[in-house]
């Protein structure tokens, strides 16, 4: 069986980690000086890191794989299983200084289990640590907050993302050109491992070592280029039924409308920034294709200062937010494209 690409890639030392360079440089300080917290809570959306960067601050401090616990806080969320885990901390490490407890979805466990943690989380045994991971740290008790070392965890920007899938491919034997790479990212939402995932299953399709954009298209089932374009160009030209002809062609394609949405809405704002100057700010996440595409639109005043403004990207954001349930699924883009064009007419 083949391994996934993100477990060989996963970060295996401090140095590895990419994009929390906030966290990283704490914890390495912490480790230098022997000043341990007994309780930290790691959060951030998923993907990015939490439970690689709690493997490697355990290893830090000297924590060997045999002292290491990593606990499923959605399967092991009640009281019975945190009462068993209290009493398992006053055991001493097989042959480390620590033992570190990584309870992975923290937020999962239930308040009885939350309760019955706390004593343990205010006053552990010294040689034990927890890491708490969440995604939804909102969800997680106040009094447990105060008694931890709180690191939030930011999502990789396009950039990263998109450089991350070419080294990878690259390391793969392939090779991924600039506009494939930036489709990976922006379906990749903000996920390291969600990324490696769509280039695990591109490379697994791909008979060639130069990967097209038209297969990350097929693999992934995103719309062409052309439908994505076909909307926006509908926008600036004032069309509406050209652009309700593009959506309707994506749905006879079976395309998902969020991931229709989410491509539409990242040219609209890479329109939007090149038009007010900031520019330089998308340039390297897109390619030079794409720029050229979402500057010519930027650039032509009657164009630009008409149809892409911020109430047209508010539009288009609160589209893709309903889309998610919509009973008709392409819905909420057709209302959005007719306020957009018909109330600028």
């Amino acid at each position: 069986m083949t391994e996934a690409l993100y477990r060989k890639y996963r970060p295996k030392k401090f140095s590895d980690v990419i994009g929390q360079d906030h966290i990283v440089k704490v914890l390495e300080a912490e480790i230098k000086s022997g000043d341990i917290s007994h309780a930290y809570i790691f959060c951030g959306t998923r993907g990015t890191g939490k439970t690689s960067v709690a493997r490697i601050f355990a290893s830090g401090i000297g924590t060997s794989v045999d002292d290491i616990y990593e606990i499923d806080a959605a399967s092991n969320n009640g009281v019975d299983e945190v009462r068993s885990l209290n009493e398992s901390v006053f055991t001493l490490p097989f042959n480390s200084k620590y033992k570190v407890y990584i309870l992975d979805e923290a937020h999962m466990l239930s308040k009885p289990a939350w309760n019955a943690l706390l004593k343990t989380l205010e006053e552990p045994p010294e040689h034990v640590i927890f890491i708490l991971a969440t995604t939804e740290i909102h969800k997680i008790l106040d009094t447990v907050l105060s008694r931890c070392e709180v690191y939030t965890f930011k999502k990789p920007s396009q950039e990263i993302l998109k450089k991350m899938a070419q080294s990878i491919a690259k390391k793969e034997g392939h090779t991924l050109d600039d506009s494939s790479a930036e489709l990976m990212a922006i379906l990749g939402d903000g996920s390291f491992r969600d990324t490696q995932g769509i280039v695990q299953k591109v490379l697994a399709y791909s008979k060639d070592s130069k990967i097209s954009e038209d297969e990350v298209r097929l693999v992934t089932g995103a719309p062409s280029v052309e439908l994505v374009h076909g909307v926006i160009s509908a926008m600036a030209e004032m069309k509406l039924e050209d652009g309700l002809s593009c959506v309707k062609k994506a749905v006879e394609q079976n395309i998902d409308m969020s991931v229709f949405l989410k491509l539409i809405l990242h040219a609209v704002r890479a329109v939007l920034l090149v038009r007010f100057g900031a520019g330089h700010l998308v340039k390297d996440e897109l390619s030079e294709k794409e720029f050229k595409f979402v500057s010519s639109l930027a650039l032509n005043s009657e164009i630009g200062g008409k149809v892409f403004s911020s109430q047209t990207l508010i539009e288009l954001l609160t589209a893709y937010e309903q889309t998610t349930g919509a009973y008709i699924s392409q819905l909420p883009l057709e209302l959005a494209l007719i306020r957009i064009i018909k109330e600028k007419n």
